[in-house]
């Protein structure tokens, strides 16, 4: 029986190891999982980044010739044209550059200059108007609200700087959409020659680098059929060789809806220990965790093992030592009977009777607490078995309470004995049943006070039968009432040993109850005395 036990927490303690390990690495893989969607998800947000940059540089490259030209003859015609405008009469218009310094730096500006003369009047009217030059143009965007204030040298010039723009603005939309027209014509680009492959790898690494992803990375291009492209000279990211099933793809040119669709595919080979360190403290305190409830949960059944042979070996010991005891109690027994005989001992028997009825009494004892070692024992090995019966309870109860009447009546106490009730029948282990109760009325006996006087009281309440067994000695302190049963535990009492025992009496007591399927109760005071009441189920 033991050894199938020990098997079932053999197999337990295997099952919750797998399982501990087993859910770990159900959390472990959720856990990769979700830093794999969020990999996912960053680098295709990455890569249609990528292709959406890419395109307005490779534009911005294309436009760059026009906007470096010099329009300057064509900004002072537009100035002229507009600041006569402005004025109403007859006048004669001139443009000149000159440099003004402003909070310390040398700014350019175009002064214009206007004589104006009224025929009619015959008055003559002078205009200048400073207006900036067409390479800082773009400052006019910082400038604050015109306020009223300014004088009308001012509000002449923000009026010509306006128009002027208005004039550039339009011309501007118009060159767009020429030039929208001249690079969308129908003349067919080579795939290759629209993509500059060493400006697209610097534009995907530096993309990489500001998303913190693996700077290891390999791309390729393919067209709408899914021929790869290939390029004169490529750089150590490109292949055409990568497998495009597993890889990131996105539209290389997405505003372009005229030419050929190509296709962006990237694709990182370091994907999968990129996130592995990414979840790499998590997973190492999770792996530290697992370890060591392994190790506790291995030191702990090796500890219930140890403790467990170390048990077993204890018993048998104990069993071996009281069964070889019980030869010499046998032995001294007899021959304190032998030494009783008047016609073996003759006349020396007077003088020997005092000693052999001590030996025989101490004998007794011994004889007692060995039978009280080996039941111990037995109970810890679960080798006890119950022979039940039905017999009469309230016989067995009144046959102890006069043994014990007869046990105190030197010393002055009493046994008060109520049994309500004459046949009052049970089902149980009538020895153990005795055992029990001789063990509870010992005990009444043994910590009352200098007069014994014990409370017996057997009664039915409904389905059950209630033994109680009262005194009032010395009580037991509330701190020790749920350590009495335990074996071989006994209430401190420090230097005074009053009390004779060695703690087995009420652990066989809780042991045999317990095996029988009945309760025990323990009510006790200190100083006033302790009642323990056996509940019996009739059913």
């Amino acid at each position: 029986m033991r050894k199938i036990r020990i098997n079932w927490i053999v197999g337990i303690v295997a099952i919750a190891m797998i399982s501990l390990l087993l859910i770990q690495f159900y959390q472990v893989s959720q856990q990769y999982n979700q830093k794999s969607e969020e990999f996912k998800d960053k680098v295709n947000t990455l890569i249609e980044r990528i292709a959406i940059r890419h395109e307005k540089a490779i534009e911005l490259r294309k436009y760059m010739h026009v906007v470096n030209k010099d329009f300057s003859p064509e900004y002072k015609d537009i100035l002229k044209k507009e600041f006569q405008n402005l004025l109403t009469s007859e006048e004669s218009i001139t443009i000149r550059d000159t440099v003004l310094v402003e909070n310390g730096k040398f700014n350019k500006y175009l002064l214009i200059q206007g004589a104006a003369y009224d025929t009619i009047s015959g008055l003559k009217t002078n205009h200048q108007v400073l207006a900036k030059d067409v390479k800082h143009i773009h400052q006019l965007f910082n400038q604050d609200i015109v306020k009223s204030k300014q004088n009308q040298s001012e509000m002449v010039s923000n009026q010509l700087d306006h128009r002027v723009m208005r004039q550039i603005f339009k011309k501007s939309k118009l060159i767009n959409e020429m030039l929208f027209v001249a690079f969308h014509d129908n003349s067919y680009i080579e795939p290759e020659k629209r993509i500059d492959i060493h400006f697209l790898d610097s534009v995907i690494a530096f993309e990489t680098r500001a998303d913190n992803l693996p700077s290891e990375f390999r791309f390729a291009i393919k067209t709408e059929s899914n021929e790869s492209v290939h390029f004169c000279t490529s750089t150590p990211h490109y292949s055409c060789k990568i497998d495009t099933t597993d890889a990131f793809k996105t539209v290389l040119f997405p505003s372009n809806i005229i030419d050929e669709s190509l296709y962006l595919y990237l694709k990182f080979p370091t994907e999968k220990s990129f996130i592995f360190h990414e979840m790499f403290i998590p997973f190492a305190i999770s792996l530290i965790l697992v370890l060591l409830m392994v190790y506790a949960i291995s030191f702990m059944f090796r500890t219930i093992i140890t403790q467990k042979k170390l048990s077993e070996l204890k018993n048998d010991f104990i069993s071996n030592m009281t069964h070889e005891f019980k030869t010499p109690i046998s032995t001294i027994s007899l021959a304190c009977q032998a030494m009783s005989d008047k016609d073996m001992m003759g006349d020396s028997i007077s003088k020997a009777s005092p000693f052999v009825t001590m030996i025989h009494q101490e004998n007794k004892r011994l004889e007692l607490l060995v039978e009280r070692i080996l039941q111990s024992a037995a109970i810890d090995k679960k080798d006890i078995e119950l022979k039940k019966e039905e017999f009469n309870l309230s016989e067995v109860v009144n046959e102890l309470c006069n043994n014990a009447q007869f046990r105190i009546k030197d010393l002055g106490g009493e046994i008060i004995e109520k049994i309500e009730g004459k046949n009052l029948l049970i089902i149980g282990d009538k020895m153990h049943t005795v055992n029990v109760i001789s063990n509870l009325i010992d005990n009444a006996i043994k910590y009352s006070k200098e007069v014994p006087r014990v409370y017996v009281t057997l009664s039915r309440i409904e389905n059950s039968l209630f033994l109680s067994i009262k005194d009032e000695g010395i009580g037991i302190p509330k701190a020790h009432i749920s350590k009495i049963f335990d074996k071989l535990y006994r209430i401190p009492t420090g230097n005074v040993h009053n009390v004779k025992g060695f703690g087995l009496g009420l652990s066989y007591v809780k042991a045999i109850i317990t095996l029988n399927g009945w309760k025990l109760d323990v009510k006790s005071q200190e100083n006033i005395g302790s009642e323990f009441t056996i509940q019996i189920p009739l059913n």
